[in-house]
């Protein structure tokens, strides 16, 4: 009887383009669902602002954190070396997703603007990202510039439910 080792296949690269979309669209939405509910305390101070920017900031960190965690242990395999924190360093889209945001909040708290009512602006800016990202993956997809349109709107819509859902279970 002879002795099989069975071999671990390794861990599914994603491309880039997948990584930079999904982290985007996860970034925006997340930064939309927490810009929101924010807005339900009424804090709008230039102090509370600056610490809102923060807060949000290292969100998206742990969030990313999180995530990249999740691969690790979902695609667990043999692994090099460096693999893990390659992992976790391909999160990078959700905190560049998170960063209009944050800026938002922060310009408010530098006094930029005044610090209320930031979040309709933010989270308009998370709307467009949605679309754009919604049009660049169509496009990239070979559709048609009018279909790449209407799905970018339909990404947008998407993502404004996903939003509204997430503020309702707050």
């Amino acid at each position: 009887m002879s002795e099989t080792t069975a071999t671990v296949p390794a861990p599914r690269r994603r491309d880039t383009r997948e990584t930079l979309l999904f982290g985007g669209v996860y970034g925006a939405v997340l930064a939309s669902s927490l810009v929101a509910a924010l807005g339900e305390y009424g804090h709008t101070s230039r102090a509370d602002r600056g610490e809102d920017a923060l807060w949000l900031l290292v969100t998206a960190f742990a969030s990313a954190l999180a995530h990249g965690y999740a691969h690790i242990v979902a695609e667990r395999g043999a692994h090099r070396r460096w693999e893990n924190l390659r992992t976790l360093l391909d999160e990078w889209p959700l905190i560049a997703a998170v960063l209009p945001s944050v800026l938002v909040l922060a310009g408010a708290a530098w006094g930029w603007w005044p610090a209320g009512g930031v979040e309709g602006p933010a989270f308009l800016l998370n709307i467009a990202l949605l679309f754009v990202l919604g049009v660049v993956t169509a496009r990239g997809s070979g559709r048609s510039w009018v279909r790449s349109l209407l799905l970018g709107v339909a990404d947008s819509l998407l993502g404004v439910v996903v939003v509204i859902a997430n503020a309702l279970i707050h």
